[in-house]
């Protein structure tokens, strides 16, 4: 049967101690319980029951540690795709919130002068633009059953509101892109639609300490 959905994984929780802004920095996996995460989002998948024939990651490391589970449960091998990366961030490696935040220190103010871009990193146009791009690719090589992509909150959370023909400018408190999540889509024409969302971590959600980026 031929392609008919597509779904965006958003990875489990990180180790982060620390509790950076860790973006694209090497060296952050997934804690423990962000292995069981993504061990729910496998399950979530399986218990469709619906085929899957494509499953493509992020290339850092905790997407490619929550795409494992859900290569071993279709017996796929995980393809790497820079397009549906974390997006750039200047806060990469500082911390967010507290006494210690990076947004106290007016040395960083002018990195906030336009939040409707972002100035702090990779314009919202251009992330919506390589995911889609990323989608479309992955809805042509798949040649039968779903295609499962493991991504990143702010990307899927472009393709969202791209689809859905909303402004990309957002409040970040205010994304429904959960840890482990999985947004769905179909291909009608040439245009992608909305078709479901499932947070099967969110027995889990309440023991994270980190829930990603801002």
């Amino acid at each position: 049967m031929p392609v008919e959905q597509i779904h965006l994984v958003r990875h489990g929780e990180v180790f982060n101690p620390q509790g950076v802004l860790y973006g694209r920095l090497p060296g952050y996996g997934l804690s423990d319980l962000g292995r069981r995460m993504a061990q729910a989002a496998a399950d979530d998948l399986v218990a469709r029951d619906r085929p899957v024939g494509l499953l493509i990651s992020s290339p850092l490391q905790r997407t490619q540690q929550s795409a494992e589970p859900i290569a071993e449960v279709f017996d796929l091998e995980p393809q790497l795709d820079d397009r549906v990366i974390e997006p750039e961030n200047r806060f990469e490696g500082l911390k967010m919130h507290g006494r210690e935040s990076a947004l106290r220190d007016v040395r960083n103010w002018t990195s906030l002068v336009n939040p409707w871009e972002p100035s702090w990193g990779e314009p919202f146009r251009a992330i919506s633009r390589r995911m889609l791009h990323a989608m479309h690719d992955a809805w042509d090589a798949t040649a039968s059953g779903d295609a499962v992509i493991v991504s990143h909150q702010l990307p899927i959370w472009m393709v969202h509101r791209r689809v859905a023909g909303k402004s990309l400018a957002h409040d970040p408190r205010r994304r429904r892109c959960a840890l482990s999540s999985i947004t769905s889509f179909e291909r009608r024409g040439d245009r992608f639609v909305e078709v479901g969302y499932r947070d099967p971590a969110a027995g889990l959600a309440a023991q994270a300490t980190d829930v990603g980026a801002v």
